[in-house]
């Protein structure tokens, strides 16, 4: 039986709320006041509609809103770099378009070679790479700049349906699937260098920002998290009641997001040493539908913001 979360249960909100409007301890005070800069530019964008949205770098959108055409099917994953310039988009056509932000949003490279839909997708941080998890089983790494496959990892025996890279030190890459496993690849070597057995699928995946931990989720409704020096589950976060379908971690590394089929979002504590309950905030207001879809959850750059997948367009 799984156990039901019953301690100290936070306060649930009823809609996705900024960060520092409920928990402002997480913010310090230079992030505060870039946040009310930002916040200036945009209402004098607001105050002048022939003013193109500016970045940092002077950069502009050519228009506010733009529609991206290229792929023939549904698209399940998109990801901007972390620079902001380029997005990268994938789904059931098994490609990968990647446009470019600040030039027309034009599509500048079409990545090819997985044989089924691609499930997920992220960037390295240095924005050279993408690492994608599909359903044809496999894990893949690909050049971002040449559109060529650098790595292609086999060992799964079902669909791949989360996959992420460590943000720094050695470049390993882990993955969750349907065959109730989450794996752990080293890009120098061929075979997984480690695998961790789950009773129920796996769904979601993540590393810590440290990339010494794995963050795992999938149809048990916890996320467990394996220390890959001990090789052991180091601890578990209860508290969803159905499946967990997307994890992300905050940009400083401190918090991870959950979403889940259970039409909440929960925001924990992913420090290493926390005392007491690590669930810091529920939230409410996404939703999923029969089709049962993987809904991902994000972080703004900044780390005030959270943003989900819904069912209800």
């Amino acid at each position: 039986m799984i156990p039901r979360y019953n301690l100290d249960k936070p306060k649930t909100y009823s809609s996705i709320q900024a960060i520092e409007r409920t928990n402002p301890s997480i913010l310090d005070p230079e992030r505060q006041q870039k946040k009310r800069e930002e916040e200036e530019q945009l209402l004098a964008i607001a105050d002048d509609p022939n003013r193109a949205l500016e970045t940092t770098e002077n950069q502009q959108l050519f228009a506010p809103n733009v529609l991206l055409t290229g792929h023939q099917r549904e698209v399940l994953c998109c990801k901007f770099s972390y620079d902001g310039k380029y997005l990268a988009t994938a789904g059931f056509d098994k490609l990968i378009l990647l446009w470019d932000i600040y030039n027309q949003c034009n599509n500048f490279g079409v990545l090819k070679g997985h044989k089924n839909a691609i499930l997920d997708l992220h960037w390295s941080m240095d924005g050279t790479k993408l690492y994608t998890a599909s359903a044809d089983k496999t894990v893949s790494c690909w050049d971002a700049e040449t559109f060529k496959r650098i790595k292609k990892f086999t060992g799964h025996t079902s669909f791949v349906n989360s996959c992420h890279p460590t943000r720094r030190g050695q470049e390993l890459i882990v993955s969750g699937s349907d065959d109730n496993t989450a794996k752990i690849w080293d890009m120098r070597q061929r075979d997984p260098v480690h695998t961790i057995e789950n009773k129920y699928q796996v769904t979601a995946v993540t590393f810590n920002d440290a990339g010494d931990r794995v963050f795992i989720g999938g149809l048990d409704n916890q996320v467990k998290v394996w220390d890959i020096r001990k090789g052991d589950v180091d601890y578990v976060l209860y508290g969803h009641t159905d499946t967990i379908t997307g994890l992300a971690l905050s940009p400083e590394g401190s918090y991870l997001l959950s979403n889940s089929m259970d039409l909440t979002i929960r925001c924990w504590d992913a420090k290493s040493f926390v005392i007491g309950n690590r669930c810091v905030k529920i939230f409410q207001g996404n939703s999923h539908s029969y089709e049962k879809n993987l809904l991902k959850v994000a972080w703004s750059a900044d780390g005030t913001r959270i943003t989900a997948g819904s069912a209800d367009k």
